[in-house]
């Protein structure tokens, strides 16, 4: 079972990456909201060093065609769930990290601000991994103590914060079975 440090930010028992993309979110605001994502460097591809790479500002743009159109980005998630489960913080949670962009949750924009984003190694259009599920419950529940603002109804995806613009985490995402083991684990 994971546990969040308050006064840090970090999860215990994860691997830390740093990643020099976040900054200070706006004084007295709470965190209230959890976003999560999907991704695959490059995409439709699993494993390698390429997501921590684009988090960290160490994409080689050589390495793959579709890298010399995004290594320029800064981004980044607080968390990375990989496809075997394994869990990967960049920054901690006390800090904003850019995974939003553009965003609007219940009339309220600059989701960063106010939100933690979990990214899942995968695509939209295949089966996330039972990994996965397990590990994305765990970090769910640990934050989920530590911001208890952030209600079942404040989980969302970066489509329902980003319609249009972001389809992820997608139609294979189980958002039930998801969401069931987030209220036994409440329970």
């Amino acid at each position: 079972m994971s546990f969040l440090d308050l006064q840090t930010g970090w999860l215990s028992g994860v691997q830390r990456c740093p990643s020099p993309n976040h900054d200070e979110r706006p004084a007295e605001t709470p965190i209230d909201l959890l976003v999560i994502h999907g991704i695959s460097l490059p995409p439709g591809r699993f494993g390698g060093p390429w997501i921590a790479d684009l988090f960290t500002n160490r994409l080689d743009p050589a390495a793959h065609p579709y890298f010399a159109e995004i290594h320029q980005l800064r981004v980044s998630a607080h968390v990375l769930i990989r496809r075997d489960g394994e869990v990967v913080q960049f920054v901690p949670t006390t800090r904003r990290a850019w995974h939003a962009g553009l965003s609007c949750f219940a009339g309220r924009e600059r989701c960063n601000d106010y939100s933690i984003g979990i990214e899942l190694e995968g695509v939209d259009d295949a089966p996330y991994e039972d990994a996965q599920y397990v590990r994305l419950v765990d970090v769910t529940a640990a934050l989920r103590r530590a911001y208890p603002r952030i209600t079942p109804e404040r989980i969302v995806g970066h489509s329902d914060i980003a319609p249009g613009r972001k389809t992820d985490p997608g139609p294979a995402f189980d958002w039930a079975r998801y969401r069931a083991r987030v209220e036994e684990m409440a329970a």
